[in-house]
């Protein structure tokens, strides 16, 4: 954790929180997701290191990109780095519509819903299934790229079968 500084907290979901950090020896910003291990099932603690696996193993610019992977002992977090996205996520891009009483353009919604599927078709090409697509879960850079985030509960189809 010494390599990194925490710059604020991004998000927190059901089996960690998420921050947005600078590495300290370039500068460099990410964001850094932090599981307690200690507070999870055995089945949580196999889809958080499933989650770090798949991450490492795929490469494609509309899948969040994978960093590195440490264990902070001091608090028994499994720490993964993985690119920021600067944009947010498409939850709350929807939201910043909804608050201006106005609509996503027609073209926004397919430029997103292309790049959606261009990840997906990543993930199942390699026959990892994502299992939690959702508004928040699909995260947004400000030059318009979407990029499929929080691996969580994906699974990697065995025999066709999951």
């Amino acid at each position: 954790m010494n390599k990194f500084q925490i710059l604020n907290k991004l998000g927190e979901g059901a089996f960690g929180q998420v921050f947005k950090v600078k590495r300290i020896s370039d500068g460099d910003i990410y964001a850094m997701k932090k599981v307690k291990v200690l507070a999870l099932s055995a089945k949580e603690k196999d889809n958080a290191l499933n989650e770090v696996r798949i991450l490492a193993s795929i490469n494609h610019i509309n899948l969040v990109g994978f960093k590195e992977a440490f264990f902070e002992e001091s608090a028994n977090n499994l720490c993964f780095v993985m690119e920021f996205c600067d944009g947010g996520d498409l939850l709350g891009k929807i939201n910043s519509y909804k608050k201006k009483f106005t609509k996503m353009p027609e073209k926004e919604v397919w430029l997103y819903f292309v790049q959606m599927v261009r990840g997906l078709k990543c993930l199942h090409d390699k026959k990892i299934v994502h299992r939690d697509i959702k508004c928040a879960n699909v995260f947004l850079s400000n030059e318009g790229t979407v990029k499929l985030g929080d691996l969580n509960v994906s699974k990697v189809a065995k025999s066709g079968l999951l």
